[in-house]
């Protein structure tokens, strides 16, 4: 069943309006009619299985048939910090690292980014980067979409190891923590419910960085003998956390 993210002011009791390109998708590529159902949700604290009413060119009415529960959500929240790749690699890294299951994206610039970072914009590639987020949450069907932060300065990213329970940075040349035997330390801490893991750009981070990043609270973590793509480090980082808090047939 197709699954659609809503503003809040979207469901009135049991009205529910569809406006926009969730509205076209559903009418132009789903060739939706009175009677069908969707799944739609406002990504905080409401879902409901929704039959459509009535149709015209800009929005599509439903009644809320069945209130749903909200439970596809993992139980602990992980946040992706990407230093920016070049091309489509950022895209890659929103719209699997969604399907898996992170909370949030925080893309900064570090030492080695190559990307030619322009601020003017920013703002369209964010939203750009949001509304991959969003469909792949609906592809997905998670009971939310992550957010997508605009992009960081390094002095900005490692102010934010303090906001979570445990901020880990993948570093290749690392030879010492291993990224399980800190994930493994980090649940030993019951009250631990929040983590980061950052990530370098092509040419990684330089020992610089690493020292900035450990200073401010950040934990240098190997992932393996093998080198990694820079798309490919935070699945595996969140992919290995996942697994071991039981979120994907761990124990």
């Amino acid at each position: 069943m197709q699954r659609y993210f809503l503003r809040p002011d979207q469901f009135q009791g049991q009205i529910v309006t569809i406006e926009g390109d969730d509205a076209h998708h559903l009418q132009r590529v789903m060739r939706a009619e009175v009677g069908d159902e969707v799944i739609c949700s406002n990504g905080k604290d409401r879902e409901a299985r929704v039959r459509i009413t009535s149709l015209d060119k800009s929005s599509i009415t439903g009644e809320a048939v069945e209130e749903l529960p909200m439970n596809a959500e993992p139980a602990v929240k992980v946040w992706i910090a990407q230093s920016l790749p070049k091309g489509d690699k950022m895209e890659i890294v929103i719209q699997k690292g969604t399907e898996i299951g992170a909370a949030r994206f925080l893309p900064f610039l570090s030492e080695r980014t190559v990307v030619q970072y322009d601020a003017k914009k920013e703002a369209k590639r964010t939203e750009r980067w949001q509304k991959i987020a969003k469909e792949a949450a609906e592809q997905a069907h998670r009971n939310r979409v992550p957010e997508v932060e605009s992009v960081l300065s390094w002095k900005q990213l490692l102010r934010q190891a303090d906001q979570v329970d445990a901020a880990w940075i993948c570093y290749e040349k690392e030879d010492g923590k291993q990224l399980r035997t800190a994930i493994q330390e980090a649940l030993e801490t019951e009250k631990a419910m929040s983590f980061l893991f950052a990530v370098g750009p092509e040419g990684g981070f330089t020992e610089q960085e690493i020292q900035q990043a450990e200073a401010a609270g950040f934990i240098s973590v190997s992932l393996g003998k093998r080198i990694l793509r820079t798309e490919t480090a935070a699945m595996v980082g969140l992919t290995c956390l996942l697994y071991e808090t039981g979120e994907m047939g761990g124990s």
